[in-house]
């Protein structure tokens, strides 16, 4: 696997979210076309896995997250950017989507948990906001984000 099949795989994919709401039937029409054991699903995880284990996917940490944007939103991944993220116990930062956010979530501990929710696919619309949080273990989550739009809250000195 290399950051180019990477890139390739995710094409295949977006080309099938571009341009579709981003809401519970997109949630749900995922999970069902492609859940955790899909052809599709196993693919996409293997190749985070595969990515952070050869050192180009997660390349960065801070706060006990390893992180990292492989793809900026463009006409090569349907206008979303990629970021695969890799966290242990605990919330990352607070943020917003202004334009959704679509999130692969692949368990790297047995019952690791995305917000919640075990191996397969999150979706959250526009103007959601939350503190990603993994519990129960590491998992990885690939993020999908519409134009590459995030809003991370300020932190107030206290």
């Amino acid at each position: 696997m290399s950051p180019d099949d990477f890139e390739r795989l995710i094409a295949e994919a977006t080309a099938q979210l571009s341009g579709r709401a981003l809401d519970e039937t997109l949630d749900r029409w995922l999970n069902e076309t492609w859940p955790a054991g899909s052809t599709t699903y196993e693919a996409l995880a293997e190749a985070c896995r595969a990515g952070v284990a050869e050192g180009w996917l997660c390349n960065r940490e801070a706060g006990g997250i390893r992180y990292g944007r492989i793809f900026k939103a463009t006409p090569r991944t349907h206008d979303f950017s990629v970021d695969v993220v890799r966290m242990e116990d605990l919330a990352g930062p607070h943020h917003t989507h202004p334009n959704g956010e679509i999130d692969l979530i692949v368990p790297l501990s047995e019952h690791a948990t995305f917000d919640g929710r075990t191996a397969g696919w999150c979706v959250y619309g526009p103007g959601s906001a939350h503190r990603p949080t993994v519990a129960n273990g590491r998992a990885l989550i690939l993020y999908l984000l519409p134009q590459g739009a995030i809003e991370f809250t300020r932190q107030s000195a206290e």
